[in-house]
């Protein structure tokens, strides 16, 4: 009966978030905070993805999905790096403690280096140089409701300093998640950057942020040691392509703009929505991933080149104490990120 109310007020929570987000407009191009939406697990960006709803006790996927934070993450830690485009580098640190009576939880850095740029007058003298950046402090608690049936949530506490323009915002993650391990199966439904810029950067009115509703999937075949994950994003909304009007196809002759194929837009705007990972894991000491990010595909990729835009790729292995994992995303020809994390049981090095 505990449990039943508990569902019922979290589902009255999520409507509230949702009549709440959907009234500030989030549907609008503009958003704040972006850097909310990067992954933070080489191992989620070698998927194709920004979430998973993979359930292994792998601490370096709570920060995405707080309904797995548990007892059996207990002083785990988890560091990540990228090496973004141009200068631009983003580091998280994850780290989750149970506490006796009270919970599971996980505290999360995330910052973003935008690097060193040279301020200059209107007539190009030098004044010096300045720093951008952006982080969040992200606290998450897990808890699980009946076996086989989890529930989390993170509270967001962000910052942005770009030199002389500065602001600062909230948000919250939901996250429910079912698994069945002997059946090598789970799923999640995440709420994520539900929330609201407290202190816009120029006045006026507060700008929408990353909001996103996701569904994840993950099966690993019964037999072969391989799993499949698709992660479906922006439930909320169906239609998510970038219309640019180079794509426009217009008739020679007659001038008029040629009609899309109905069947053909409907299959573009499905796939925009879906991620598909697989990873092969032969041994419990290495894994091979693979990904496929449609959406970023039809954004990004020059159609007149050859080329892996909108695939990542990945590996990770163990060395004793510690798990090491690497992962390459091609985003465009003008280069690819590198992403490295690194994840460890510190409580091994105590005993």
């Amino acid at each position: 009966m505990e449990n039943l109310k508990l569902v019922q007020r979290i589902v009255l929570s999520l409507f509230i978030v949702f009549s709440s987000v959907f009234a500030i407009g989030q549907n609008g191009i503009n958003k704040v905070f972006t850097f909310l939406e990067l992954s933070n697990s080489s191992r989620i960006t070698a998927l194709g993805g920004n979430m998973s709803s993979i359930h292994d006790d792998d601490v370096s996927l709570v920060l995405s999905n707080p309904s797995y934070i548990s007892d059996s993450l207990h002083q785990n830690l988890a560091l990540n790096y990228t090496n973004y485009f141009s200068g631009i580098n983003y580091a998280f640190a994850t780290y989750s403690h149970t506490i006796n009576k009270i919970g599971s939880f996980a505290a999360t850095v995330q910052y973003l280096n935008y690097g060193t740029f040279q301020e200059t007058d209107i007539y190009g003298n030098t004044l010096g140089k300045f720093n951008a950046y952006d982080m969040a402090v992200v606290i998450g608690w897990g808890r699980e409701l009946h076996p086989g049936f989890t529930i989390g949530a993170n509270a967001k506490f962000i910052y942005s300093d770009l030199y002389l323009q500065n602001s600062n915002g909230v948000a919250v993650d939901f996250a429910a998640s079912y698994y069945n391990d002997d059946k090598y199966f789970s799923t999640t439904l995440a709420v994520r950057n539900a929330g609201r810029q407290l202190d816009p950067y120029t006045g006026g009115n507060p700008e929408p942020l990353p909001f996103d509703v996701q569904l994840g999937v993950s099966k690993r075949l019964m037999h072969v040691p391989l799993r499949f994950s698709f992660l479906v994003h922006h439930l909320h909304k169906w239609d998510i392509r970038y219309q640019d009007a180079s794509d426009i196809e217009v008739d020679p002759l007659t001038g008029e703009i040629i009609e899309e194929k109905k069947l053909s837009e409907f299959s573009d705007k499905l796939m925009r929505h879906i991620v598909i990972g697989a990873e092969l894991s032969p041994s419990r000491s290495f894994s091979l991933r693979l990904g496929y990010n449609y959406q970023r595909r039809q954004e990004m990729v020059v159609p007149t080149k050859l080329s892996t835009v909108g695939f990542s790729w990945g590996f990770g292995f163990r060395i004793k104490k510690l798990y090491f994992s690497y992962s390459r995303s091609a985003y465009h020809l003008a280069g690819s990120p590198n992403v490295i994390t690194l994840t460890t049981d510190i409580g091994d090095f105590i005993k």
